[in-house]
C-alpha cells in the first residue's frame, strides 16, 4: 500500500511509522508533518534514508498540499493533531484550527480522490471524565468533552463519521487512552518527570494527585490501530486502552521508586482548570472483533521509558533546554 500518515514526527506517528515499515516492508510512507514544537524530525532518523518512506513537511490545513499528496495513496492514517490540554486552555485556537479544520480538509481530499480508506486517530478525553467507581468509556458512551483539546477532537471524530454517513467514506476512528513510551514530548508528565529527576530537579504533581488515568504503551497502540486498519469493520470505532490505570500519585511513587528516589523529589503545584478525574477504557470490542489486546503491563514498560530517557539524552535535552 501507498499511506500518507499525518503527524508522523510527532510521539505517537513516528513510534507507529517506524513500527509500520518493520511489519510491511513492502509499503510506502509518506509522512506529512508540520514540524511545530512536538513534531521532531530526529524521531524517525533512523529510517530517513528508507527508500519506502518520505517526509513532506506541511500543514494539514493546506489544501492545495494535501490534494497533491494523496495522490496515488490507499490509506491515510490521520495522527496530526494539537494535543496537549494546558496549551489548550490558554490559547484554543490552533486547536480548532488543526484538529476540527485540518480533519476537514483531509476528509475532504480523501472525498475527492475517490474514497480514500481513512483511519482517524482520537482520544479517551472526548468522553469525559469518570468516577471513582464508573464503569470504562466504550465505543457507545455519550461524548462529554471537558477541555478545549477535547472538544476539538469530538468535533474531529463527528467530522470523520459524518463523512462515512453522508459520502460514504471508507473510515474508522480508535479512542485511545493515555500512551507513553520513547520519543514523547517532554512536557508530558513521563518524560517530564523522568528527566526532571535525571536533572536533579522535582517533579510537579498537580493537586491531591488522585487523578487517575490508564495508560497504554505506544507500541501495544501501535499494533491496536493496524489491527483496526487490517480487521475492522468500516464505519465503526475501536476503544483501545492499556490496563494500567493508576492515579497520578501512584504514577509519580512508581517513577521516583524505579529511579531510586523519595517522596522528598515532589513539589506539589496548583491544579489544572477543569482537571477531568479519571479515565478508563473498555478495549472488549477490539479484542472480540480483531483479536487485540495490549501486551507490555505498565511497570514493563515504564522501566523501559525510564531507560530509553536515561540512554537518549541527546534526543531530550534540547527540547528540554528550549522554554516549553
Amino acid at each position: 500500500m501507498n499511506i500518507l500518515v499525518t503527524g508522523g514526527a510527532g510521539f505517537i506517528g513516528s513510534n507507529f511509522i517506524r513500527y509500520w515499515l518493520e511489519k510491511h516492508p513492502a509499503d510506502k510512507i509518506v509522512n506529512l508533518d508540520a514540524l511545530t514544537y512536538a513534531g521532531n524530525p530526529e524521531n524517525l532518523k533512523d529510517i530517513e534514508n528508507d527508500p519506502n518512506y518520505r517526509f513532506v513537511k506541511g500543514d494539514i490545513c493546506d489544501e492545495k498540499l494535501v490534494d497533491e499528496i494523496t495522490d496515488g495513496i490507499d490509506l491515510i492514517v490521520h495522527f496530526a493533531a494539537e494535543s496537549h490540554v494546558d496549551r489548550s486552555i490558554k490559547n484554543s485556537v490552533d486547536f480548532v484550527k488543526t484538529n476540527v479544520l485540518g480533519t476537514m480538509v483531509l476528509l475532504d481530499a480523501a472525498k475527492r480522490r475517490g474514497g480514500i480508506r481513512f483511519h482517524h486517530i482520537s482520544t479517551d478525553e472526548v468522553f469525559g471524565s469518570l468516577g471513582t467507581d464508573g464503569a470504562p468509556f466504550n465505543e457507545k458512551t455519550p461524548y462529554n468533552p471537558r477541555s478545549p483539546y477535547s472538544a476539538s477532537k469530538a468535533g474531529s471524530d463527528h467530522l470523520a463519521r459524518s463523512y462515512f454517513h453522508t459520502h460514504k467514506l471508507p473510515i474508522t476512528i480508535s479512542n485511545c487512552s493515555n500512551n507513553y513510551g520513547p520519543y514523547q514530548f517532554p512536557e508530558k508528565i513521563i518524560p517530564l518527570f523522568i528527566t526532571n529527576l535525571l536533572d536533579g530537579k522535582k517533579v510537579p504533581l498537580y493537586g491531591s494527585g488522585e487523578n487517575v488515568r490508564d495508560w497504554i504503551f505506544v507500541l501495544d497502540h501501535a499494533r491496536g490501530v493496524e489491527a483496526i486498519i487490517e480487521k475492522g469493520k468500516i464505519g465503526e470505532t475501536y476503544c483501545l486502552g492499556g490496563e494500567g490505570e493508576v492515579s497520578n500519585s501512584e504514577l509519580t511513587k512508581k517513577i521516583l521508586d524505579f529511579m531510586g528516589k523519595d517522596e522528598s523529589s515532589i513539589e506539589h503545584v496548583a491544579d489544572r482548570p477543569g482537571h477531568d478525574f479519571r479515565y478508563a477504557m473498555d478495549f472488549s470490542k477490539a479484542e472480540k472483533e480483531l483479536g487485540w489486546r495490549p501486551e507490555t503491563d505498565f511497570d514493563t514498560g515504564l522501566k523501559e521509558t525510564i531507560g530509553w530517557y536515561k540512554n537518549n539524552e541527546a534526543w531530550w535535552r534540547p527540547l528540554k533546554d528550549r522554554k516549553l
